[in-house]
């Protein structure tokens, strides 16, 4: 790039960090930009981290799990609010046994957030590493000082909503999905315990894929014996979809014959018929947060910012 532009390597250093204070005109300035714009250089982020010590990246480290409407919006979110503040976000699905200090160690990022908890020996050898860690949990008791979105409520919410309706035999939608079974056993044991306390028979549980084949079977399997399911709480908004479709199937009708309940408030509850009945969930909220903890870190502050309030409501709608 020196010898393209017709100057010396310092000068093109000084041109591309933004030096001030040293003698280079602006004609000279311009021609070094122009040069490295038509060479397509881009800075180098390891060089930079090693100049200046740090890096302005944020590892986001996201379990095995599917990537709904839920997830992409808190990446988003999350990427957005962290490059106000300078920082890119690179985000890394934990799959295989490849370990996750491979990466760590080839990206050299500033932060660690973990969309899931970490390996204690993962942690311990970030932080002696010098790396910021942030992390989150799926059990809200178990990490009191650590983010959480508290699964079990999710189900006691919707186990509130049926009853509320006088809905006394509940089923409950599991997912397919292997992958999803950290979350949807917390939400099933959360349906399990408002059931309890309800006085309710414990619910029945039918696994439901993603086709028309399982979820009619779903329905099938709940409508048999002499107390039929005379609701159904799913896993998420793609499970109560399909429950909707089993039911229309089976020459069923939600809410008349069964009523239906979901998670997340995705974009297709709103318009399905019937509307589906959902448990929405604060992404702006858990966003804001995550931000202000890796800024916190960052910062050395001692404290990590208060924790939101977990946001989690029922969007009635037409299907219960």
């Amino acid at each position: 790039m020196a010898r393209e532009s017709g100057v010396s390597r310092t000068t093109v250093s000084y041109v591309l960090n933004g030096k001030t204070g040293v003698a280079i005109s602006e004609s000279t300035r311009q021609r070094v930009r122009d040069t490295a714009a038509r060479l397509g250089y881009t800075p180098s982020a390891a060089a930079r981290a090693l100049r200046s010590g740090r890096s302005d990246l944020v590892l986001c480290v996201l379990p095995d799990w599917t990537v709904g409407p839920v997830i992409d919006t808190l990446l988003d979110d999350l990427t957005t609010r962290l490059a106000d503040r300078g920082l890119s976000v690179l985000v890394h699905r934990s799959r295989g046994s490849r370990p996750l200090s491979e990466l760590w160690r080839a990206v050299t990022p500033r932060v660690v957030l973990g969309l899931g908890p970490f390996a204690e020996e993962d942690e311990r050898a970030m932080r002696r590493a010098g790396i910021t860690v942030v992390g989150s949990a799926l059990d809200e008791d178990a990490h009191p000082r650590t983010f959480s979105v508290p699964q079990a409520r999710i189900g006691r919410l919707q186990v509130e909503h049926l009853a509320e309706r006088g809905h006394r035999v509940v089923g409950y939608a599991a997912p397919g999905d292997d992958r999803l079974a950290a979350f949807a056993d917390r939400r099933l044991a959360g349906v399990v315990e408002g059931c309890r306390v309800l006085g309710l028979p414990a619910p029945r549980v039918e696994v439901v894929g993603l086709d028309l084949a399982s979820a009619a079977a779903a329905v099938r399997g709940w409508g048999a014996g002499d107390d039929p399911v005379t609701a159904v709480a799913a896993y998420n908004d793609e499970v109560a979809l399909a429950v909707l479709a089993g039911l229309r199937a089976e020459g069923l009708r939600a809410p008349h014959d069964v009523a239906v309940i979901g998670v997340d408030d995705i974009p297709a509850a709103r318009f399905v018929e019937p509307a589906l009945t959902t448990v929405g969930q604060a992404v702006d909220a858990q966003a804001r947060y995550f931000v202000d903890a890796v800024v916190a870190a960052l910062d050395g502050t001692a404290e990590p910012p208060a924790q939101p309030d977990d946001g989690l409501h029922v969007i009635a709608r037409a299907s219960t």
